[in-house]
This record gives structure tokens, sequence and C-alpha cells, in this order.
């Protein structure tokens, strides 16, 4: 099958509801479906509607491979769901294994976070470059990498926890155990806890000019810009891409963010950084699962 032949498809699993998208090779879509997630959300029940949709997205059965995005951290094979601690029962679920054997078609997984950093590395903010990061600011931060134009997962699958990483060594405690995570400060969360408003009614009183929205958002982005500090040691970026519901305030908070990591971090790390807002929004997802599955099949 020539590339201009391939459709496959590409899925983001989430708590409320299931995205699904088929897409041509060049990343075309031709066709999406969103579906409610079942309740509750368990293995079992999210593969019968996964199969269920994919019939009604691909009635004629013209997909050649499908890859899936899931709230948590995959194996380094893109396998197995290892976890997916808001999901019940989520716990080294075979999910590339069921579906193979559901449908037929080669599948691979990876996490959410990543696959929306493929989405946007393929046809979105971050596709000029060949290294770069994502942070996804919304209930939580996750986040994803890309080295030499290649997703790193590390040796057992779990890299890119972006915003696990320490900040403060006294601040709140964190569900993955850490105390004072880059997340307990930028996550949605952490935004309702410290201002008792949620991020969006926040944006659209900075939008209005109001004074308190705006020096809070100061303050997010100098805390988000400290956190992006250290990652940019470690890995320097050519970009950072900031995405998730929270991005929509990014005119307010990236100030802070650059003038912070400029203060900290040596001009030789940050030669040329682009922080940049994400592109694709919503889509960036099953985008990204789609890029999975062309990987998985073709290697391209």
């Amino acid at each position: 099958m020539t590339n201009d032949k391939i459709q496959v498809i590409g899925i983001d699993v989430g708590g409320t509801a299931i995205k699904l998208g088929r897409f041509t090779a060049d990343g075309t879509c031709l066709l999406s479906l969103t579906v409610a997630s079942p309740q509750p959300t368990t293995p079992e029940a999210v593969l019968a509607v996964i199969v269920d949709a994919i019939a009604e997205i691909d009635p004629d059965n013209q997909t050649v491979a499908i890859g899936v995005g899931t709230p948590g951290p995959a194996d380094a094979r893109g396998r197995i769901a290892k976890i997916a601690i808001n999901l019940p029962g989520w716990i080294d679920v075979p999910l590339a294994d069921w579906l193979e054997t559901k449908t037929g078609k080669p599948t691979a997984i990876a996490n959410d976070a990543n696959c929306a950093l493929l989405g946007e590395a393929w046809l979105g903010a971050g596709r000029y470059f060949q290294n770069l990061i994502l942070l996804t600011l919304g209930t939580g931060v996750g986040g994803a990498i890309i080295l030499d134009g290649k997703l790193f997962v590390g040796h057992q699958g779990a890299a890119g926890e972006l915003g696990l990483i320490s900040l403060n060594p006294d601040g709140p405690i964190c569900n993955s155990g850490n105390q004072g995570s880059l997340e307990q400060y930028a996550c949605a969360t952490a935004i309702r806890r410290r201002t008792l408003k949620e991020p969006a009614k926040l944006g659209v009183l900075a939008q209005q000019g109001d004074a308190a929205a705006l020096t809070f958002w100061q303050e997010y982005g100098k805390n988000l810009g400290i956190g992006l500090t250290s990652l940019i040691y470690v890995l320097t970026p050519q970009a950072i891409v900031i995405g998730g519901g929270i991005s929509g305030s990014f005119e307010f908070f990236f100030p802070a963010v650059k003038a912070e990591i400029e203060k900290r971090v040596q001009p030789l790390s940050r030669g040329g950084l682009q922080i940049l807002p994400a592109e694709l929004g919503n889509l960036a997802g099953i985008v990204g699962a789609a890029k999975l599955a062309l990987q998985h099949y073709s290697g391209f």
C-alpha cells in the first residue's frame, strides 16, 4: 500500500470522553468522533466502547493501524498501560494486545502527554524542532520529551513526568508521593486552592485588566519559569510547547516565565530557546496517536 493510501486511527482515552480520528499519512483527519467514557471507566468497559467506536469511524475497514493515548505511562514497547491513577483497575493492562485481538490491526499505545507532543511535533507548534519538550497544564501537569526527533520514554517507558519534578521541598504533598512538585504550583487544583477561582475565570479577569488576576498570573509564571529552569539545564531543548486548558492564559504568564528563565539559565543553555503555546488544542491527542500508529505500522 502506497503512503498516500494509508489510513490509521488515533484514539485519546480520558475519564469523561474517548476521542477518535481517522487520518491519512499526511495528517489529514477524514473523520472524528467523541464518545462518552463508560462509568466506571474500567479497562474492559473502555475496550468495548473503543471497539464499537472503531466500527463506527471505520465502517469499511480501510485503516491499517491504531494508536492510543492513555492517561498514564505505558511500557517502553508501547504495549501495556502500566497505570492510570484516576481510572479504576488500570494496572498493567495489555491494551495493545486486546485491541489487536479484537480488530486485527497493529496497535501501539503511549501516555496522553507523549501523544500530545507527537501531535504538536508533527503538525503543530513543534514541527520545526528536533529537540523539544511539552508541558500540559490542566487537572495535573503532564510532560513529554522529544530528543533528536524521537520520543524519549526512558528504559521503563515512564520518562517525561515533567510536572513531578521538585520545586519546593516544603510544599504541598503530591499524589506521586513527592512534596512540592511543580504540579502542585501549576495545575488547576493548585490554582483553585490558592485563589478559590477557576483558571478560566482568572483568564477572563486578566483580559478585563483585573489587577489581582494579573498579579496572580505573574506569580504563576514565575513558579513555572523556575520549574522550567531545571528542565532546560538538563535537556537544553530548542523549544518548549505549553498546552492544556491553562495555556489559554499564556499571554498573561509568559512574560514572567521568560524573565525567570533569562535570570536563572546561563545563555549557553538557553540560546535560541523558544517557548510557544500549543497549536492543536484538544486535537493534539488523537493527532499524536495517529502518528504513533503510523510509526508502528511503517516506521515513518
